[in-house]
């Protein structure tokens, strides 16, 4: 595992590289943020946010989303994938929202975690972007990979221990904010396929650049 001193440098650099640590889905209500992250499920953000515009314009109030046809909701999230589930559990998570949380998104792990859909990738993207709670953590595709390669994890797949290895080491109140930035470094220079070893400023860091000899 990493020193604290290249932790924190990892951190800094990539404040530098990307200064604006922010989720790039748009999303003007708390709770088109729930559904937006919904959809994303094996989509990229871009589609999503060419999707949810005509979507919140047809649905534009929690209320209108919850008496919403499964049916109508597909058709227009049908080019995410999976439409099926993700309209069943938007239409579903609004009842659940007004019904037992008075159209409010939660704000604990607990309540988040029993509406439709919602796992603990999303519930922490919630707490940290709309709550802004410390110590957050959301292990997506491309912190659980990169995280990895820098040998701030011990390389685990697993969300759950990526998300609690993370926990340990990363400054409370940076962790949300790195996520986001390891998410942009991924689809900027660490990608899947062939990552950009040459132009990534997080060499002196990396593990998988050191024993790679990329």
């Amino acid at each position: 595992m990493k020193k604290k001193a290249d932790v924190l440098h990892i951190i800094e650099e990539l404040k530098i590289r990307y200064p604006d640590g922010i989720c790039s889905l748009d999303y003007p209500k708390d709770y088109e943020l729930l559904f937006s992250v919904r959809l994303a499920a094996q989509c990229t953000d871009e589609r999503v946010n060419l999707v949810t515009p005509a979507l919140f314009a047809r649905f534009p109030t929690l209320e209108s989303l919850a008496s919403a046809d499964v049916t109508e909701v597909e058709e227009y999230i049908h080019s995410t994938g999976f439409f099926r589930a993700k309209a069943r559990d938007i239409v579903a998570a609004s009842r659940m929202l007004l019904e037992e949380y008075g159209g409010r998104v939660p704000d604990t792990m607990e309540d988040l975690l029993r509406l439709p859909g919602v796992g603990r990738k999303t519930a922490n993207l919630i707490l940290g972007d709309i709550y802004h709670k410390p110590g957050v953590v959301v292990a997506d595709t491309h912190c659980i990979r990169i995280s990895g390669k820098l040998g701030l994890t011990d390389g685990t797949k697993d969300p759950g221990k990526v998300e609690q290895q993370l926990r340990a080491i990363l400054p409370p109140e940076e962790s949300n904010d790195f996520c986001h930035r390891l998410v942009l470094h991924g689809r900027a220079v660490c990608m899947a396929r062939k990552p950009d070893c040459p132009n990534c400023t997080l060499r002196p860091w990396c593990d998988f650049f050191r024993k790679e000899g990329a």
